[in-house]
């Protein structure tokens, strides 16, 4: 049965309106208008907003890599303690967590990553382009770190006034390029006690205005594989008495994604790509050893716990065959980023209060990957598209390039979207038939 969205959050109703009217299960129901937030955010960055623009061009203008982020970090702590939080900066120094509202209580995690990416900045014209040789923001992470400081901002000023009806956890995270930023939050202890947790993503593909929304894996696990081979070698006029090392090498680059794929369901999307390969240095010498590097991505969790000894099992079967030897590094990247449904349709009940019922769209699966599934491994919550494009422009713009760039009216779009979404899951997170299915799968 589709959850029927939750209006106005009690205590955001217009001013001089009944907070008893506004309560949970009050017969009042026409203090739960969607309009009611509206003004409140209005208000909110018609002060802030230009502010907000402000520190994002600063980001931009100075990013920085995973695990170096310390001026980052810093104009986020002072950002926040002048608000009167007590930000916590994470044990490597780079990234911090910090706590709204009461100490105890269910608790909703909003999330940001601070990290730029090793890219030259080609964006010759703007005045915020990056001062920093090959180093960009070219994946938006300066906007989300905006957005989430504008969101905490924002309820922060609602917990002074004692309408914050639980506590909101926001996460600056380092390193999610790298990645493994997302195992520092946790292990530095950034989702003890959550009880659910959402990120937004800078997406170039949507209108500034709309939230793209999936259930279930919206991006893909991504490791690395390392094979190694090994075998005797020998002059190519006579392969009998070798290995003949590099047609066994082919056979593995040949047959171990096609018998990967067959050792698991087929909608787990669980591939194998080859991105290197290399043996010999001359064309009549048979070599004695040869590589392959490649990436595994997976759209299904469990199929991403059994990969690595699923492709050992088959590496040594093909390589047996051939006489060789082969040995596998394998390198976990990040897990699948799995929405749960729930979670999703607080994202979409928020869009529809603060962007109205058409603001939430449909969006695809991704094979990248996103270290959000960290957090998804341990606390349901989800990760939403947020359009960045400017309304009818014909620009496409892509991320992990030079050249990327945002309508900055993305920025605001983005807290309201989290500040919604936050009081949404907040208010409405133990809603009865929560763990139900939710209909409305066509942006599932």
């Amino acid at each position: 049965m589709t959850q029927s969205g939750p209006g106005v959050m009690p205590g955001l109703e217009p001013p001089g309106a009944s907070r008893e009217a506004a309560r949970p299960g009050s017969s009042h129901g026409a203090a739960r208008e969607p309009a009611a937030l509206q003004p409140q955010l209005d208000a909110f960055l018609a002060r802030h907003e230009a502010g907000l623009i402000e520190f994002r061009r600063d980001l931009h203008a100075h990013p920085e890599l995973g695990y170096n982020e310390y001026r980052t970090t810093d104009r986020i702590v002072a950002a926040l303690t002048a608000a009167g939080l007590k930000p916590r900066v994470l044990p490597r120094g780079t990234g911090l967590f910090c706590d709204i509202g009461p100490e105890d209580g269910y608790t909703v995690a909003l999330r940001a990553d601070i990290d730029a990416l090793p890219l030259q900045d080609e964006k010759a014209d703007a005045p915020y382009r990056s001062t920093v040789p090959g180093v960009a923001h070219a994946c938006g992470h300066d906007v989300h770190t905006a957005m989430v400081l504008g969101a905490g901002l924002f309820l922060a000023q609602q917990a002074e006034a004692g309408l914050l009806p639980g506590r909101v956890r926001l996460l600056f995270q380092p390193a999610e390029e790298t990645p493994g930023g997302a195992l520092d939050v946790i292990a530095g202890g950034g989702i003890v006690g959550v009880d659910r947790a959402f990120a937004l993503h800078c997406d170039p593909r949507i209108e500034v205005g709309e939230l793209g929304l999936r259930t279930g894996a919206i991006t893909a696990a991504c490791d690395k594989v390392y094979v190694k081979v090994t075998g005797p070698g020998g002059h190519t006029a006579r392969p009998h008495l070798t290995a003949d090392l590099v047609y066994a090498l082919a056979k593995i680059v040949t047959e171990l994604p096609a018998a990967l794929s067959r050792r698991v369901d087929p909608r787990s999307s669980l591939s194998l790509v080859w991105g290197r390969v290399s043996a010999g240095s001359v064309a009549n010498a048979i070599p004695d050893d040869g590589i392959a590097e490649g990436t595994v991505r997976c759209l299904d969790d469990e199929a991403w716990h059994r990969a690595p000894d699923m492709m050992r099992a088959l590496l040594q079967s093909v390589a047996a065959a051939y006489d060789v030897s082969a040995s596998l590094e394998y390198v976990r990247g990040v897990p699948p980023t799995v929405n749960e449904a729930t979670s999703v349709q607080m994202f979409r009940d928020a869009a529809a209060q603060v962007l109205g019922e058409d603001g939430a769209v449909p969006t695809p699966q991704s094979l990248g990957g996103e270290d959000f599934g960290w957090y998804l491994e341990s606390v349901p919550g989800a990760l939403a598209r947020l359009g960045v494009r400017k309304p009818g422009s014909t620009v496409e713009y892509d991320l992990h390039r030079g050249d990327f760039d945002v309508d900055e009216d993305c920025v605001a779009v983005g807290v309201r979207v989290l500040t919604a979404t936050a009081l949404t899951a907040l208010w409405d997170g133990n809603r009865p038939g929560a763990d139900e299915p939710v209909e409305g799968t066509a942006l599932a």
